[in-house]
């Protein structure tokens, strides 16, 4: 009269031998995890830097790309070939004029630009920008602490 049995629906697998059942379960969900998906996949390495924050590359040609819509303007722009893997990528040149430090056959250091993998802003397809030119950096250029070395 006072016991009640236990029902109990779809749940954990208990019991002795339920550990290969719970261990290749647990296995499975985890790739649910984005997380876990992000660190596990390895598609980090099938990006240009190759899990690095900057790379070192060679400019190959100064290409203006025209913002997106409603903006109205010519963002300066470079192909940068990286040395590491050979993989050609455009590089945002920020600040005005700094265009003018970079030339072509220049070598120099690449960074991203701050969204993870995304274009910024009304710039389609630059997800990098560039930090130093020939081992100087763009904002002392720009402030004119340094020259940039001849070669």
């Amino acid at each position: 009269p006072g016991l009640k049995k236990h029902s109990k629906t779809m749940g954990k697998t208990r019991g002795l031998g339920a550990g290969r059942k719970l261990k290749t379960h647990r296995r499975e969900q985890r790739w649910a995890d984005k997380d876990f998906n992000k660190a596990n996949l390895g598609s980090e390495w099938k990006k240009p830097f190759a899990g690095c924050s900057h790379s070192k590359g060679i400019v190959l040609e100064k290409i203006g790309i025209e913002a997106k819509q409603p903006n109205s303007a010519i963002r300066k722009c470079v192909r940068v070939q990286l040395i590491k893997n050979g993989k050609k990528v455009a590089c945002f040149v920020p600040r005005d004029g700094c265009l003018n430090f970079v030339d072509e056959n220049d070598e120099v250091l690449v960074s991203g630009f701050g969204r993870k993998g995304h274009a910024v802003g009304d710039i389609p397809g630059v997800r990098f920008k560039v930090v130093k030119v020939a081992g100087v950096a763009l904002s002392a250029l720009f402030r004119e602490k340094k020259e940039k070395p001849r070669s």
